[in-house]
């Protein structure tokens, strides 16, 4: 009978912890190299069926992941069928890029953003001057090539052609830009929060982080959630009022810290927290780097993507 219980709990925690999510990175940093700009493809494990959160370099990522294995068809397989729809946290160039000059050779699908997010793909990239439209709203001629749908706050909706659901949350990225976190639960209900740029609550006179942990707190500590994606894009001596709506580890560590408070207390020991958008430039990547390992009272697990390296979570 006690082998008969052990058994039952193994197999119970390994359902718990089973791995359910593809995460290809196609771009890992947040400017200074235009190859390798934010863009993450994820979806249900091995079904080839993948979101792309922000899209500031694709082909040349997707390259490199053949390059690594990570795939083992054409780039224009990957770009056409693969890749089901985008999500766009917002409208800077090193989080849509690849998305516009790629828009000629890709196919039908969905882009999924914040009003505020469309109206600049809209208004500013989408147009006969900047390049043209491949939407389905704007300047005519329309092409209709990708077809906008626009996220409600904490509304969940489907992913149309995936088995994937998201769920919107607004972000605060400095004076003049808004941003956006995407919750992604697939048919297992298991989860990945990635936030676009963000400020701290505290810097940009904001609650948006403060709402978004307290709502994905349940799901941590029913342990749903796989990881969180969050941006890291200055080392610790960058002044406060030159961020510019970007975070430090100092920053990042004090907000964890507020996320805890909503998980319990070591609620968030060995959770995994996967670095985005750091810039490179002098030794900053390796400065981020180390400042999270010598400051993680929280005793995360703190991941640095690497571009083409698939991770399954």
């Amino acid at each position: 009978m006690r082998k008969v219980i052990l058994t039952l709990l193994l197999c119970s925690q390994n359902l718990l912890w089973a791995q359910s999510f593809d995460l290809i990175p196609l771009g890992v940093y947040g400017g200074g190299d235009e190859s390798n700009l934010s863009a993450y493809l994820i979806g249900e494990k091995d079904k080839n069926e993948f979101l792309s959160l922000d899209a500031g370099t694709i082909r040349a990522g997707i390259r490199v992941a053949i390059s690594k294995k990570t795939f083992d068809v054409t780039d224009e397989i990957v770009l056409r069928s693969y890749i089901k729809a985008y999500f766009i946290s917002h409208g800077h160039l090193d989080h849509l890029s690849g998305l516009i000059i790629n828009s000629p050779e890709d196919s039908k699908k969905n882009i999924y953003a914040f009003p505020y997010v469309i109206d600049v793909l809209k208004n500013n990239y989408f147009t006969n001057a900047a390049w043209s439209n491949f939407a389905n709203e704007g300047e005519s001629p329309i092409l209709n090539k990708y077809s906008y749908h626009r996220l409600e706050k904490k509304v969940s909706q489907q992913v149309e052609n995936t088995s994937m659901r998201i769920q919107g949350f607004e972000l605060s990225h400095g004076s003049f830009s808004k941003s956006a976190a995407v919750l992604v639960q697939n048919s297992l209900e298991d989860a990945i929060l990635y936030l676009g740029d963000t400020g701290a609550d505290r810097i940009e006179n904001s609650e948006n982080l403060a709402i978004l942990w307290e709502s994905i707190a349940p799901l941590i500590k029913e342990k749903k959630l796989k990881a969180i994606m969050i941006e890291v894009s200055f080392p610790n001596s960058q002044p406060e009022t030159a961020l510019y709506g970007h975070l430090t580890p100092k920053l990042l560590v004090e907000e964890l810290v507020k996320l805890e408070k909503h998980t319990g207390k070591g609620g968030l020991k060995n959770f995994k927290v996967i670095v985005t958008h750091l810039k490179p430039g002098g030794n900053q990547i390796e400065m981020i780097k180390k400042e999270l390992g010598d400051n993680n009272p929280l005793q995360l697990e703190f991941i640095f993507p690497v571009q083409g390296q698939k991770m399954v979570l």
